[in-house]
């Protein structure tokens, strides 16, 4: 269930809350080779599966960098900000990934909002994430996002 806040004061009175955890999400062949081709990262860890068979994991695995660029997805399905203008990414703090994403897992993410920070562009919150791949004893990422909620 999306949590939904409808101020800056709510927001405040749920630090360190976590949210969660998302919907999952499937992470296809089909996904790994969209975001191999967007980015041109073509290693055969991610899109060559009979190369991967013998490889470390046994299979292709997805990028890190595509697990962090679904940290959009799962803050949407996690919380709603009704407040405010415009939300603008400001970068990430402490992005790790612990443990690899087998092709075909399946992700959830829960995420707390741990510091919110005003500023004359907006409230800077940061948000951590935590994404879990169903079944592992580690997450598979671990990230801090910035967001700026513009006034």
């Amino acid at each position: 269930m999306t949590r939904v806040f409808s101020s800056l004061d709510e927001v405040r009175a749920a630090l360190g809350e976590d949210i969660g955890p998302s919907t999952p999400i499937v992470i296809d062949q089909e996904r790994i080779n969209a975001f191999a081709d967007a980015t041109g990262d073509h290693q055969w860890i991610h899109i060559d599966p009979a190369r991967a068979a013998a490889g470390p994991f046994g299979t292709t695995i997805a990028h890190g960098f595509l697990t962090l660029s679904l940290l959009p997805l799962f803050g949407a399905d996690l919380y709603e900000m009704r407040f405010g203008g415009a939300r603008v990414n400001y970068g990430c703090n402490k992005v790790r990934f612990p443990s690899p994403v087998p092709v075909d897992s399946e992700l959830t993410a829960t995420a707390a909002i741990i510091d919110v920070a005003e500023s004359p562009a907006g409230a800077m919150l940061t948000v951590k994430y935590v994404v879990t791949v169903t079944g592992a004893a580690k997450p598979c990422l671990v990230a801090e996002s910035l967001v700026v909620v513009t006034p």
